[in-house]
């Protein structure tokens, strides 16, 4: 299986920003032009871009179709992109401003049989399920929605099955816990959910720091990874990242 790289950017009032653990309050700021850092990523070699609408994603109302038809227009990046979609509608959008899948987060959660249709409907190449998890006391692990603000009533386990059953490709897992906070991507998350659905394509998110990281996500089965605040902060290099 080929491994692929997501530089990501997360947009905030149109700025690049990172939260820590994806709380608002936590955020940290690293530039206010989204579209030049999409295209130093491009010039590393970049092929892929995770985008993120973090007002969208609280809020609803994809705020980035500008950012994301510049992106189509002036660089060769595919683009990954998703936040506050909420209907059908808003999936074509996207894709027909240039994206080349529409990540859905909260209402994969909240209407699994909705976005079973949406899966078959534009079909499992264009669409990403982001399943974003915080393990509770109990140890299971739960997903939180509307941008992780609130605890959601099902676990990952049972909806990622479900969405492997309807022909899900793409799933997009993060560590809520270890997002934003360089301390390393939970290995045994992926390996859990690898063991259990390894047909799907997982791309880990949250935590990395290093290329050893990157590594070490390769190595476990995954078929992505998306690196945020690591290659902000210069901790990682895109081009060597790329290589591995």
């Amino acid at each position: 299986m080929s491994f692929t790289i997501y530089p990501a950017i997360d947009v905030r009032n149109g700025k690049v920003v990172r939260l820590a653990q994806g709380d608002y309050a936590r955020q940290t700021t690293y530039g206010d032009d989204p579209q030049a850092q999409a295209q130093r990523y491009a010039d590393a070699g970049a092929q892929w871009l995770h985008l993120v609408d973090l007002d969208a994603a609280r809020a609803g109302g994809y705020t980035l179709l500008p950012l994301l038809k510049a992106l189509a227009t002036h660089t060769a990046l595919k683009v990954q992109t998703g936040g506050g979609v909420r209907s059908a509608g808003d999936v074509a959008q996207l894709l027909d401003a240039g994206a080349q899948r529409v990540v859905i987060g909260s209402l994969a959660v909240r209407e699994p049989d909705t976005v079973a249709g949406w899966i078959a409907r534009f079909g499992a190449e264009r669409i990403t399920v982001a399943l974003d998890t915080r393990q509770d006391a109990q140890g299971n692990w739960r997903l939180p929605v509307h941008g992780w603000t609130e605890d959601g009533e099902r676990d990952l386990d049972t909806l990622a099955a479900a969405y492997a059953d309807v022909g899900l490709r793409h799933l997009l897992c993060t560590d809520i816990a270890r997002d934003g906070m360089l301390s390393g991507p939970n290995q045994s998350l992926y390996q859990h959910l690898l063991g259990r659905l390894p047909a799907l394509a997982v791309q880990a998110s949250g935590g990395v720091r290093d290329l050893d990281d990157v590594i070490a996500a390769r190595a476990s089965g995954c078929a992505g990874v998306v690196l945020g605040k690591a290659l902000l902060e210069g901790r990682l290099e895109l081009a060597q990242a790329l290589t591995c």
